[in-house]
Parts: C-alpha cells; structure tokens; sequence
C-alpha cells in the first residue's frame, strides 16, 4: 500500500493517524492508529513495525507530507521496476523513460511538483545517492545502488525537503530508500520474469538465518536482466550483486554492513527532434547493425527517407551505448547511548567507471574509415561519513549532525578507429573499443576535486498531544576544484579551457514545520523552507546539466563564476488530509520562489554540442495536488488525483547579444496538469489493476514555441499467489500490460537540455505495447 505519512511529529515519531493509499496502488483494508498510540523507538526499523500500519515511524524532522512506499506495493509492479517508475505514479510526481521498466538510466526523467531529478535530494540507508540526473558527477542512479527486490520501503518527501538529509542538489523533496534487513531464518527467493522483445529477469536470494548465538545474520542476492530494444539493433543487460550482514549489539544497538555491485551494458536509443519525428517517425534509430548504411552516410549518402531533413547527418549514427559498474559499500553504527541519546554513524564508500560512446559521422579514422568510435569515460571515487545525535527530553527532541564527503570526478573524450568497409567488423556500441589500436586522440580532458561539509540542528517541540512544530536549520560549504588537463586544439579550437575552483555556501538555510491533528481524522500542516543547490560539473561543452566548466573557454569560465550564484528557492506548503475507512482525502498547495536559477542553453549535434550557462532569473512556481480514494465495497479501492503546476520564468534574458522573452514562459519538460486514476480489486490471494495517467503538454524550448503534446497512458494487470506450497512459502504469479491501448507518444523531454528557440535533437520516444508474465518463489 502506499501509504501517506503525516508530517511527524519529529524524531519521537508518534504515530497519531493512520493514512491511506493515495496513489495508483492502494489497499482495500483502511488501518489507523490512534493519537495516542505508544511512539515506535527511533531505532526501530521496518521489522519494527507491523506492515498492517499505514504510518511508518521515522527518525527525521517533520516535513510537509511524506508518501511512504511498502514492500508490499512494490511487488504490485512488474518484477525489477524501477524505483523511481514506482514513486513516479504518487501524486504530483512524474516519471518517463522509454522503457516499460524505467532501467534505461540515460532516458530516465523524474519530476516531483515541477522540481526535476537534479534538483532532489536521495539516500539509501543514509549514503547521499547525488542528484539522479543522467549526469552522475556526485553520486549513482538508485537502480545500479541497490536491487529493487531488496528495498524494505521509500519514501518520497514533496515539501520542502529535509535539513537533515545529506545532499548538495535538494531544492524540493527529497527520496529515501531503505534496504531490507536479512531474514531471522534461513530461506530465499528465486523470481524469474519473461517478457516482450525477449525480455528476461532472474533474481535470487539466499538468507542465512541466525547463525551465531549473538543473532549475527546475512544474506546475498544477484539479479541479471537481459532485453532487446523494443526499436532498432541492440539489447539493454544489467547484472547486479548485493550482500548485507548485521549484528544486533543488546536490544537496541546494531551494526550493519553491506556491499553492492552493478555492472550494466546497454545500446541507446537515437535521440530524436521534432523535425524527426514529422518526416520520418519515432521508430527511427541507429544504423546498426547495417555499417554499410552509416559508412555511406558519413561520405554524404543518406536513406532516401532523410532526402527531405534539414541536418540529415545527425539523424541516426552507426550506434551508441553506455557501461557502467559501480560499487557500494557502507557500514552503520546504531547505539543507544542512555538517557534518551542515541548515536548512529554511517562510513561509506563508492567507486564507479562508465563510458557514454557514440559513433561519430564526422571525425574520420586513421584507417581511411570516414567515420570514428566516440567514447567519454567517467570514473568517480567517493568516501564520506555522516554522524548524528538524537536526544529525548520531556516534550523536546533535538537532533544534530555533520556530513562530510570527499569526490573525486573526471571525465574525458576519446576517438577510436573505425575499419574500412569490408575489412572488419565495426566497433560495437559497449565495447572493446580497442579493436583497431589504442585512441587515436583524447580531445579533452577534465577533473574535479569536491569537498562537502554539511552541519544540521532540528528541534521538534510538542506543544500539545495532536500539536507539534518542527525547526531547525542546515549550514552546507561545497568547494570543488579543478577543471581541463587535456586539451586537443585542433578540435576545440581553443587555447584554454575552463579551469578553477568555486564555492558554493549557505550559512543558515532554515525549515518549519507545523503539524496539527484534529477530530480524529483530520489532519493540517504548514511547511516552510529555504534551500540550495551547489554549483554542478561536468565534461566539456557535454549539455546535459548546467556546469560552469561545460563553458566555451577560461575567460567564459572567470566570468561565470564571478557573476553566477548557486541556485535558492523558498517553497511554501499548506495541506490538509481526511482519514476516513469509505472516503480518503488530501489536497496540498504549494509555492516555490526561486532565484539565480541556471540553464543550459543547449545547441549543435549531439556527438559536439555546443552549450551556454547563463542565470535564467525568477522562477515562480505555484501548485495544486489533490487525491480522492473511494473503497464502495469491500476489495475495491478506486483512486483518483489531480495535480495542477504552474512554473513561469521572471525575467526576460540575453544571450549572445539576442533577447529572449522567457517572462511568463513555462519551464521546459514539466507537464502542466496530469490526473492519475486506477481501480484495484484484491480478493483473497488475487489482486487485480487497472490504471491510466494523463500527462499534458511539455515545452522542448525555453521561449515555449516548440513541445510535444500531451498523451494518455494506461496500463493492467494481475497478480496470484497460491501460498505456501510444497517446500515453498509462498508461490506466486504475475501478468501485467504495459501501454495497453498502444498508444504511441514521447517519454523524455530535454536529455540533451533544452534550446532557447526552435527545434532540437533531445527527445527519446516511449515503448509500444509490452507484455510482462513472472513467477516468484519463496522458500
């Protein structure tokens, strides 16, 4: 179920009112606890408290509404879905990608109340994830940190974020994803899902059980997804590794420790632009695997369906991909101190290498090939720590803490050959790129050093039983340096590019929040909050964030970092939420007041684009989200939300000379209304779905001339278990429809960022029709 978690009433956690589903998956059983239900421990985790409990207890500071996310409701999804496709379908957020499951992490594009996946904060056991942007600079996507099957619950936070939370890029809400436990006994799990365009899923999953007499126990999981794209040559694989083990120490003290690994290798999807999609149509993609067609099309030759386009060059490459692996580990100190104290630490650690390659139609090989492999490297080494203390006192309950981290980043651009036609293969879009010799330049090259600091102080005061307001504060000092150390002048035609250190600081970025619970069932809060996000860093002219070293040279450099300030905003909500066993409601309004807010203004091809950052001014962004859930009769919930976003730009601006009349223009890429509905009916070991999402019209430009339309979605399905069977607990199966109505539309807007003007090549089309059967065993 998912279930709406009031504001808390601070790290004492009451648990006063229960809450109901109000999202696409809600229970037909409606459970509250009462105002003066006994506080769940601060330490307790999901174990602690009893799944039939709509209202998760959780030691944080009270902020606005949270939307807690169970097991349970993820296993009401299509097996390995996506994390964020999940919260993607709670009301006010959005999720799109063009793949049914939500694992093309290149296509991915979250948004949560008009704030985009760059401007969130996320966590999975406390280890700050970074922004979840394509760009992982910072941090790594949730899908390649953790395997879905073994998150214990999430949470998605749409206030005004969390002071506690460590993140350099929270502006709005933030995500908070939280690990399983292992199991008390020894057991397992093996799941193996089957689906469209040779679709295969495994899972599995060995728990130890107890094995030692100081209740130490562990368990290990691998997961490995194979899928061919559903358009064009090529298939998307992931394979993925997670182990944890923990150790109670007494009754309310543990240790926990946990490693992952991911290791993905997957062929992209040609981007494509308006001008794309009239005169050829969104199953366009990349040559592959016909060499002989993207060989003639780097000498000037193209298809005969490009004879009409205005840059028929870009319109498909031979290919393109990405690889990634990462690894992730942690270790949790969980003491209770006495006297009402408690102090956790978290160390961890995290080091990924990935390449983003193309096939470039422009830069020819040594070989006499006209056409080159085009691949960018990025490595990122991360090691932080993050410390807080919690103390109880009569009607109080403060909490204070630190986060460090230190980064280390670097990225590069590198051309490989290509063979002549007929005298060998050509480079495949994952590798090995060494086929034809080493690279044969490095065009660029970048890194970037970045030392985080983040200090909080919250107090949460109790004025009376069914009243609490929440205060406190966060100081946070990022400094990044570094910048060019390869420079190939030929190609950027340059003689020195960006290099430097900036800072980005805010002494006292305050958080309010007040929580009021009243006659029962009702509930009414006010959350105010101010925020920052620290300057980005990328690759050179790279265009998909806005970074101050993506500029053109040093001297743009020097003038951006003297002129430009880090994003901040204020973001007001006012909510009110009814409880009631037939009639569940909420509705929330909200405003967000940014400032200094930067863009990308992006332009050229994909394999050398050309990027501007420029301050962008105001931005005012005011809000509606509404949810009714209905149960008429006993199994059937029906659950329907509205959410209303209205995000203008403040000022008009100047770019190279030419004025842009963005005043009382929408931001790019956030539909403006969307309305979510969906009818579940569970009966005994049966639960069956139906739900459709309506997604409005999404701008492409920043002066709003050009977009793509908006779209229904719809999709069903049903889920049996048979229950405990032969040797097994619990066996189960699954078939769902993904796009039932096959509808054709565009999922993601703005991957290469957004053109002030006019037309570009950054769109990805969304899947056809999908079919998706699973069988799941417990043991």
């Amino acid at each position: 179920m998912f279930t709406r978690k009031m504001s808390p009433f601070g790290a004492a956690a009451f648990m006063l009112l229960s809450s109901t589903a109000l999202a696409a998956a809600t229970p037909d059983v409606h459970t509250r606890q009462k105002p003066h239900a006994k506080p769940v421990p601060p330490h307790a985790g999901p174990a602690a408290v009893n799944e039939n409990v709509l209202v998760t207890a959780a030691l944080r500071a009270a902020h606005s509404a949270i939307t807690d996310v169970s097991r349970k409701d993820m296993e009401k999804f299509v097996a390995g879905t996506s994390p964020l496709k999940i919260l993607g379908s709670l009301t006010g957020a959005n999720f799109v990608s063009n793949d049914p499951l939500g694992l093309d992490i290149y296509s991915k594009s979250f948004y949560v109340r008009g704030f985009n996946q760059s401007q969130l904060g996320a966590t999975l056991d406390g280890i700050p994830l970074g922004d979840q942007s394509y760009n992982k600079y910072n941090g790594l996507d949730i899908n390649s940190a953790i395997t879905q099957d073994n998150i214990a619950r999430m949470n998605l936070s749409q206030g005004g974020g969390d002071v506690t939370l460590p993140s350099t890029s929270e502006l709005g809400g933030a995500m908070e994803f939280y690990s399983a436990d292992p199991a008390d006994k020894a057991g397992g799990v093996i799941s193996q899902m089957f689906g469209s365009y040779n679709s295969f899923r495994t899972y599995v999953k060995g728990d130890t059980g107890t094995f030692t007499p100081f209740g130490t126990k562990a368990y290990v999981s691998y997961m490995r997804v194979d899928a061919d794209k559903w358009k064009g040559y090529g298939d998307q694989f992931t394979q993925q590794v997670n182990a944890k083990i923990v150790q109670p120490i007494g009754t309310n003290s543990s240790i926990k420790a946990f490693f992952n690994w991911s290791d993905l290798a997957q062929y992209e999807y040609q981007d494509l632009s308006l001008e794309l999609l009239h005169k050829v149509g969104q199953r366009l993609d990349n040559y592959a695997p016909d060499y002989r067609a993207a060989y003639l099309a780097a000498q000037g030759v193209y298809p005969a369906s490009f004879a009409s386009l205005s840059d028929p060059a870009d319109a498909a490459y031979y290919n393109g991909g990405q690889a990634e692996r990462d690894y992730l580990g942690g270790l949790t100190l969980d003491f209770d101190m006495g006297h009402h104290i408690r102090w956790k630490t978290l160390f961890y650690g995290h080091g990924s290498q990935e390449y983003s390659t193309w096939a470039n139609p422009f830069v020819a090989s040594p070989t006499g090939a006209p056409l080159s492999f085009m691949a960018i490297p990025e490595q990122v080494r991360r090691l932080g720590f993050t410390t807080e203390m919690t103390h109880t006192y009569k009607n109080n309950v403060l909490r204070t803490g630190v986060w460090f981290e230190n980064n280390d980043y670097s990225i590069g651009k590198y051309y490989y050959s290509e063979p002549v036609l007929g005298q060998g293969a050509p480079i495949g879009a994952i590798g090995p790129f060494n086929t034809y010799g080493g690279p044969f330049a490095q065009v660029w090259g970048m890194g970037f050093n970045t030392n985080t600091v983040q200090y909080h102080l919250t107090d949460t005061y109790h004025i009376l039983p069914g009243l609490a307001i929440t205060g406190g504060f966060k100081s946070l000092v990022v400094t990044t340096a570094g910048g060019a150390n390869e420079n190939d002048v030929s190609y950027t035609h340059v003689e020195q590019l960006p290099n430097g250190s900036v800072t980005s600081s805010a002494a006292f970025l305050p958080h309010i929040n007040i929580d009021w619970h009243f006659l029962h069932d009702h509930e009414l809060y006010f959350d105010v909050a101010e925020n920052m996000r620290a300057f980005t860093y990328e690759g050179y002219q790279s265009g998909s964030v806005p970074s101050l070293w993506g500029v053109k040279n040093q001297a743009a450099f020097d003038v951006a970092r003297r002129t430009l300030r880090p994003e901040r905003n204020w973001t007001y909500v006012v909510g009110y939420h009814y409880y009631g066993k037939v009639v569940s409601a909420s509705v929330d309004a909200y405003r967000s007041n940014f400032t200094n807010r930067l863009g990308l203004m992006a332009s050229g091809s994909l394999v050398n684009p050309t990027s501007t950052v420029g301050n962008l001014g105001g931005v005012t962004m005011n809000g509606v989200d509404a949810d009714v859930v209905i149960r008429p009769i006993r199994h059937l919930t029906i659950d329907n939300s509205i959410s209303y976003n209205h995000s203008t730009y403040d000022n008009n601006i100047t770019s190279a000379g030419v004025l842009y009349h963005l005043q009382g223009k929408k931001v790019p890429a956030y539909p403006q209304f969307m309305y979510k509905t969906s009818l579940i009916y569970s009966y005994q070991g049966l639960t069956a779905h139906f739900d459709a999402n309506y997604i409005s019209r999404r701008y492409l430009s920043y002066t709003n001339d050009t977009g793509v339309p908006g779209f229904w979605m719809t999709n069903i399905g049903a889920r049996y278990s048979f229950g405990q069977q032969s040797i097994f607990r619990d066996l189960s199966v699954s078939f769902d429809v993904y796009n039932l109505l096959n509808t054709p539309y565009i999922s993601t807007v703005g991957e290469q960022g957004f053109p002030l003007v006019g037309d570009r090549q950054s769109l990805l089309a969304g899947s056809p029709r999908q079919f998706f059967g699973s069988v799941s065993a417990k043991f």
